[in-house]
């Protein structure tokens, strides 16, 4: 039996940094399974999951390669967030890809639909192009659960979970977001 394998994890991570392999692998194998898990229950599919869970890893080992992992908490929770970010970063990149397909589908149903007028078409584009523009002038954690409820369509309890807060947390959090978004809407005197 290795003593790695009983070592804890700040000492895995020091021996790693002074170039011991062994003290990393035994690291990864001893969170893989509850981190792929998250990603897994943020993204629902398995192919994603291991991707967005190598990615993780990658960046991870990047990280404590160049000595910029500080050991402010414990080192799963910090993997969490990375792996966390990761499919938030996922979500945010598929919102975009979305808004570009909707506005195809909308062009398309604006040339086919004679009941529809080439101004209110733009100013609907206008508008969707103005809400994610505030939606990212949005503080971060408020951002995260718009994304998240909206784009992601995940519950409050799902949100809560993966953001490791309370559920009352993650509903302040939409609550503040969206008076902000009105507040934003009012000063760019934006209806919808």
């Amino acid at each position: 039996m290795n003593p790695l394998n009983q070592a804890l994890d700040t000492d895995l991570i020091r021996a790693f940094q002074s170039g011991n392999q062994l003290a990393l692998e035994i690291l990864i194998n001893r969170y893989k399974d509850k981190i792929f898990s998250s990603i897994f229950f943020l993204v629902k599919d398995k192919h994603l999951a291991e991707d967005l869970f190598q990615d993780a890893f990658i960046k991870m080992i990047d990280f404590l390669r160049s000595n910029r992992y500080n050991e402010e908490g414990k080192f799963i929770q910090w993997a969490l967030r990375i792996a966390h970010n990761l499919c938030v970063d996922y979500f945010r990149k598929i919102k975009r890809t979305k808004v570009i397909t909707t506005e195809k589908d909308e062009i398309f149903e604006a040339f086919t639909n004679a009941s529809d007028s080439a101004d209110s078409f733009i100013t609907k584009g206008q508008t969707n192009s103005k809400i994610h523009k505030m939606i990212e002038l949005l503080p971060e954690e408020q951002r995260e659960v718009i994304v998240l409820r909206h784009f992601a369509d995940m519950s409050f309890k799902e949100i809560a979970e993966a953001t490791n807060t309370s559920i009352n947390t993650a509903l302040g959090r939409m609550r503040y977001a969206l008076i902000n978004l009105r507040k934003m809407m009012l000063e760019n005197q934006l209806a919808l």
